[in-house]
């Protein structure tokens, strides 16, 4: 627990948090079952303690810098969590939020469903499915405060996965690398067809992390349209010009 502790000084540090004793804990189990089935189940590339908290846990953690607003979103979904980030560990520091995580890869949504047991986490719901069928799905469309991915697609791809699931007065946040800025501007039609407006770029510079890193944050300004998102890989295949 000793290393988690100075994690919780970079932490506070960083973002004004001061993470709980509970709350570290977590972690550290989440931590531990994060490496050991990385053994056997190719989960991440990153395969050592310090490359998982500074590139997973603190990574997912600055959505906090960007989410403005007073009290935490009531829902959120994370689309393609791959091993729960950022997810999993918002839920950690939002206790309160119902968390949808989205994972196509069973094995990846298998580990998700196995730390929200080991953690005894309520209001988290892991769904393996593709972001093209949850955005259609009338249980998920318009339904979210916030939608979040961490480099799944470039922006318009992403926006197209992520914008339909928000209701109007939602937020959207791409967690992004360097490309983010010209991915934005080349995202700008989509943004707007898809009922987004882009609010700011988010540059965030993390400890132990050599890439830049940003946060796209997109406010949902209007109604998707209907046919949007399209079916499953056509997004990818022929993104919104």
């Amino acid at each position: 627990m000793a290393k988690l502790n100075g994690f919780n000084e970079t932490v506070k540090s960083l973002l004004g948090l001061d993470m709980t004793h509970d709350q570290l804990s977590a972690l550290k189990i989440y931590e531990e079952e994060l490496l050991e089935w990385n053994e056997k189940i190719s989960l991440t590339a990153i395969r050592d303690s310090e490359g998982v908290r500074a590139k997973h846990f603190l990574d997912s953690l600055t959505v906090l810098l960007a989410w403005e607003r007073h009290a935490p979103p009531q829902n959120l979904i994370d689309i393609g969590t791959g091993a729960g980030f950022p997810g999993l560990v918002l839920k950690l520091i939002w206790p309160s939020t119902q968390v949808t995580l989205v994972e196509s890869v069973h094995k990846k949504a298998d580990f998700c469903r196995h730390i929200v047991e080991r953690l005894g986490l309520e209001g988290v719901t892991v769904i393996s499915e593709r972001a093209e069928t949850i955005g259609q799905d009338p249980e998920h469309r318009h339904m979210y405060d916030l939608a979040v991915a961490r480099a799944v697609a470039r922006m318009p791809i992403l926006m197209e996965y992520l914008l339909p699931l928000v209701h109007r007065n939602g937020i959207v946040m791409a967690m992004k690398g360097e490309t983010a800025p010209a991915e934005t501007q080349d995202a700008g039609n989509a943004i707007r067809i898809l009922g987004g407006k882009v609010h700011k770029l988010v540059l965030l510079e993390l400890p132990g992390v050599v890439e830049e890193r940003f946060i796209v944050v997109v406010n949902k300004i209007a109604r998707t349209p209907d046919q949007y998102p399209r079916r499953v890989g056509i997004p990818a295949k022929n993104p919104i010009a």
